[in-house]
Parts: structure tokens; C-alpha cells; sequence
């Protein structure tokens, strides 16, 4: 039997379909999109989540193209098959650029779009080309015009950070995107793409009317692979993965789940997957951290300093609904980004109170966003670091947690002082980040229970460790903490033996663990 193919990197629809490549039907959601009232829809999606695959099926779709929908759900859904003029205009190469190399950019895409309709144009403005090229082609065809955006917010993100290269390329972008809205009567249908929202830009400033389907309970699955999906869709792939890791398919799912799973867009909402993830592992064969490889998030690790973020933080928190909306450059926390970008997701809502809880999604973006904040709080080389970590969970493992804490304080012994490193706060951190990249086990910081909260638990199979640090006092007031507000009565019911750990850290003289106590 030939080998599956996988359309790793293949954002065209076109190519997919021709070539026989795997693809997860989202038809109905084109149809039901673009039979529904408004003109204009913005998504927000993180990265390689399936945006631009999205709007390549939507090209096909209003060229027309039904040779290409044989056997999807939009086949028995459109009876008409109208063609109308797309224009697809991706953002994705606009990265990196000043203001002058942005409009050529731009140029260079309009100009592209005027050879293919036989439009001819001298304008040196690319809002005056965008507006004529709409005009002239919706004249030249006798139908109205569908604009397509891909990542439209691409050329800002890098610096997201730096407000006086920003508002020379937010001001580019806002004119570019201006004509959208005087052009509204030689238009069908306008969809951008993006991950963040940038108030400032004309497209929501202006274009009042835009909808944002982002947090829409009925386009919860638009991009992504749901469980359901999966479950039925790829379950061929699902067994032959089970088949090459010699694993029972119940085993597959759990760890596809763990690793891959765990976004919600909105509340309720179906589980859904990193497609780029789950689609490289069935082609790989093996589980990898795909996503976070094909990119450090500069732009977020920079975000993340200047609000001052925790690394801890952002294990479980909450945030009401007016966050989510929050403009990137006016934005007073980092949770719209971290959001928007795909490293926490929605995990509940409180509709009484109006919050949403919000989490790490799963163990790839969990240990890849800790693997980046780690050189933060090490002055020293991230390998010796990742290496020292491995050997401390192969110690876990063997029940061995006091020879973890003899490594780790081997290990920090060797770290070179750096200006940060005398206060607690650091430290609390950096234990917090050295723990959570202990990938087998579930860690959880400063989880309530019903006397406090403790610092840091760690389970694993068969072991629950409840640890408590105390800076500038002893490893025995940190034990006593422990058992004197019972936080082991909140784990009972777990099944599983508990050890309680107090540590004592010290912040001035040794800069390192001194002493801690398992019971």
C-alpha cells in the first residue's frame, strides 16, 4: 500500500487535493461562512494552525472550482458554483521590513493581482493601486470582487514591542487597508487572517462592520483538528502510529492528546489540535515538539519581559471577556497575546462572573515556552542546563528525590552569578521553570487547597511530592508549613503515597539550595 502523504508546509488547497494529500474536510464551515449575513470576517488563529489553507479553500471555492470539492461536505451543501474574481494577499513575506520595503512589498503583490486581470496601473500609492485594482476588476467581470488577507498583521509582530517601528508600519498597513470599506459596493466577500489585533489599523477602526468570528461558538473548529476530527477522520492514522510505536491505540490517543490537545477558542467549545503537530507526528512516526521548532516567539519573550510576566503565572489564571479583545499595542497585561498566540488557552468559563480560566494547552507548548524562558534565569549554557533536568527526572523516576535536589544544587553551584540573582523572586522561578520542564510528571505551582496553597507539587505515577521553599529560614519551618496547614489531606483521594519536601534556599551568601527534608 502506498504511503500516506502528509501536506506538512502545503497551504493550497489546490495542490492538496490534486495530489491526494490528507485533509480534515472543513468545506461546511466555507459554506456556512460565507452564507451568512456581513461581508467582512476577521479570525484570529496562532500560528500554522490552518489559516491559510483556509483562505487558499476559500479561493477555491468562489473561482468555482466544484472538480476540486468531490467528496466534501460543501458538495452536497452548494447547488450555484458562482465564480467570482479572488484576490489572495498574503502577508506572511512582509516580515522584518522597514516602512520603504514594506510598501514595495505591497506593490509588488498589487501588481501581481493586476497582471493576472490585465489591469494596468502606475499609482506609486498602494491604497490608490488596492482601490482602482477592485474598482477595475469588478468592471472588467461583471462580479463583485472577494479579497482574501493572510496574515495581515505579519509585518508588525516582530516589532510589537518597539512602538516607534511600529507606528511607521501600523501607519503603512492602515492605508493600505483603508479602501476596503469605500470599496463595499464592488465587494463579495472580505476575510483576514491573523493572530493578534492591532486596534489602530484602519480594518477595525474604520471598517466598523467587521465581524470577528474568533471567539464564535459556531466556528470553534474552523482551523485546527477537532477530537472528533481525529477520531474519525484519521483514525487510519491513529492505528498505523499505534502499529509503529508498538503501542495499544488507546495509548496513541493519550499521548497525541497530551502533547497536541487541549485548545479551546472559545467556551463551550470541542477539543482541538495543533494541526501542524499532529500531522507531523503521523508522518514522523514519533512524538516531537513540531509547532514550537518552527519558531522562537520573540516577539511574546519580549512582551513577557516588559510586563514583567512570571513563568509561573501563566500555569492557571483567569481573565474576564474584555481581554480577550484587548488591542496588542494598548494592551495594560500580556494575557491577549499569550491568547492569541496559542500558549495558554480557554480551559473554562464562569458565565456568572464573566472570567475565563485559562491554561498552558499541552505538553509541547508547556515544556517549549519553559525551554525559552530558561536562559532568563540561567547565566549559563541552556544544553548543560536541558542535561541536568533529564537526569533529574530519570531520578524521579526511580523514587530517587534526593539525588535530584544533590544534582540540582551540584548543578546550580556551577551557575554564573548575574545581577538578577539576589532576590528570592528569581530563584522562585527558576525552581518553578526546572520543574515544570520535568516533562513525565504533572507539575502544578501554588495549588489551593483548602488551608493555602502550596509552592510546587509533583505527580507522578505512583508518587505525589508537595514541596514548600522558604528563602532566609530552614528546611524544617518549610516541612512544618506543610503539615501544619494539612496540605496533604487536599492529594488522599488520589491513590497515590505522598512525600512532603521542605527546602531551604539561600539567596545571598550560597545562592543555592542548603538543605531540604523528604518525609
Amino acid at each position: 500500500m502506498a504511503k500516506k502523504l502528509y501536506p506538512i508546509g502545503i497551504q493550497t488547497f489546490e495542490l492538496i487535493r490534486k495530489d491526494n494529500n490528507a485533509y480534515v474536510d472543513k468545506t461546511e464551515y466555507v459554506y456556512d461562512i460565507t452564507h451568512t449575513n456581513g461581508k467582512y470576517f476577521f479570525l484570529s488563529r496562532p500560528r500554522r494552525f490552518g489559516k491559510s489553507l483556509l483562505l487558499s479553500t476559500m479561493k477555491s471555492y468562489f473561482e468555482g472550482r466544484k472538480d476540486l470539492f468531490k467528496g466534501l461536505a460543501i458538495e452536497g451543501l452548494e447547488k450555484e458554483w458562482a465564480e467570482y474574481p479572488v484576490m489572495l494577499l498574503s502577508m506572511a513575506s512582509a516580515k522584518h521590513l522597514d516602512a520603504e520595503s514594506l510598501q514595495r512589498y505591497l506593490l509588488f503583490l498589487l501588481k501581481d493581482n493586476e497582471e493576472r486581470f490585465g489591469i494596468e496601473c502606475d499609482a506609486a500609492e498602494p491604497n490608490l493601486r488596492l482601490a482602482n485594482l477592485i474598482k477595475s476588476v469588478c468592471q472588467k467581470t461583471g462580479r463583485p470582487v472577494v479579497v482574501l488577507i493572510d496574515e495581515y498583521d505579519a509585518p508588525l509582530l516582530d516589532v510589537a514591542h518597539d512602538e516607534s517601528r511600529l507606528s511607521d508600519l501600523r501607519n503603512v498597513m492602515r492605508n493600505f487597508y483603508s479602501p476596503l470599506k469605500d470599496c463595499d459596493p464592488y465587494l463579495r466577500f472580505v476575510f483576514l487572517t491573523g493572530i493578534t489585533k492591532f486596534s489602530q489599523m484602519s480594518i477595525f477602526s474604520e471598517l466598523n462592520n467587521i465581524v470577528n468570528i474568533s471567539m464564535q461558538e459556531r466556528y470553534a473548529g474552523i482551523c485546527g483538528i477537532t477530537k472528533d476530527e481525529l477520531l474519525t477522520q484519521m483514525s487510519d492514522d491513529i492505528d498505523s502510529l499505534a502499529s509503529q510505536l508498538a503501542i495499544t491505540r488507546e495509548e496513541t490517543i493519550d499521548q497525541l492528546t497530551s502533547n497536541y490537545d487541549g485548545y479551546h477558542f472559545t467556551w463551550p467549545s470541542p477539543d482541538v489540535f495543533n494541526p501542524y503537530s499532529l500531522l507531523s507526528c503521523f508522518s514522523e512516526g514519533k512524538f516531537g515538539a513540531y509547532w514550537f521548532g518552527t519558531g522562537t516567539p520573540t516577539y511574546l519573550i519580549e512582551k513577557m519581559r516588559q510586563f514583567g510576566t512570571l513563568p509561573s503565572a501563566m500555569d492557571r489564571f483567569y481573565a474576564p471577556s474584555s481581554s480577550f479583545d484587548a488591542p496588542t499595542e494598548t494592551m495594560t497585561d500580556i494575557t491577549p497575546l499569550l491568547y492569541q498566540s496559542g500558549y495558554v488557552t480557554i480551559k473554562g468559563y464562569d458565565e456568572d462572573i464573566d472570567l475565563y480560566t485559562l491554561e498552558i494547552p499541552n505538553k509541547e507548548i508547556r515544556v517549549g515556552l519553559y525551554k525559552s524562558l530558561l536562559p532568563n534565569y540561567l547565566n549559563t549554557g541552556q544544553t548543560q542546563s536541558l542535561v541536568t533536568i533529564a537526569h533529574m527526572a530519570g531520578m524521579i523516576k526511580q523514587g530517587d528525590m534526593d539525588g535530584a535536589f544533590r544534582l540540582l544544587q551540584t548543578f546550580l553551584e556551577s551557575v554564573p552569578y548575574c545581577d538578577n540573582t539576589k532576590y528570592e523572586g528569581h530563584w522562585q522561578q527558576l525552581m518553578y521553570i526546572v520543574f515544570a520542564l520535568l516533562t513525565h510528571y504533572r507539575i502544578t505551582v501554588e495549588q489551593r487547597t483548602a488551608k493555602g496553597r502550596t509552592d510546587i507539587t509533583l505527580e507522578t505515577a505512583d508518587h505525589i511530592y508537595i514541596m514548600e521553599l522558604k528563602f532566609g529560614s530552614s528546611a524544617d519551618e518549610a516541612l512544618a508549613q506543610i503539615k501544619d496547614n494539612r496540605y496533604a489531606e487536599a492529594f488522599a483521594m488520589r491513590g497515590k503515597k505522598i512525600v512532603k519536601v521542605g527546602i531551604c534556599f539561600d539567596v545571598n551568601a550560597e545562592r543555592n539550595i542548603t538543605k531540604w527534608i523528604i518525609e
